[in-house]
């Protein structure tokens, strides 16, 4: 079966200046927000080599976290807490948007949902807390 395409030279392709994003509040939160997932994946990478070192022994695994007092990595840290903090709450705004919350035939305001789903977040990592304290 084929099929009849256009003509590429008939087809639009707008121009967009490098710098699009930078027009609109929201356009730059959205940027924003995916460029913590370079941070998020870089974090999870040194998760991932800080396991590796875990199975090569005590010794190596002391020698590997030594390293994380520097300030450099309590920086990267902060950072990748605060982008991880920034991009799981505009997530759960997202799902609010996407899956109303319907009450009967009432849809509660998005803010509740978001509530909801921030409140179930910081009860699972409350009770993750309290499992690592106690444990």
């Amino acid at each position: 079966m084929t099929r009849n395409r256009p003509d590429p030279s008939l087809l639009f392709h707008p121009r967009m200046p490098a710098n699009w994003w930078l027009r609109k509040r929201t356009y730059f939160l959205f940027i924003v927000r995916e460029f913590t997932s370079v941070f998020i994946a870089a974090y999870l990478i040194v998760f991932l080599v800080q396991l590796y070192q875990l199975g090569n022994g005590p010794g190596a695994y002391q020698a590997f976290m030594g390293k994380f007092a520097s300030p450099g990595w309590l920086g990267f840290h902060a950072v990748a807490l605060a982008f991880a903090i920034y991009h799981s709450l505009t997530w759960f705004y997202t799902t609010s948007i996407v899956i109303p919350l319907r009450i009967g035939a009432m849809v509660a305001p998005r803010y509740v949902f978001t509530l909801l789903n921030v409140a179930v977040w910081l009860a699972v990592s409350a009770a993750i807390l309290a499992i690592y304290l106690i444990w």
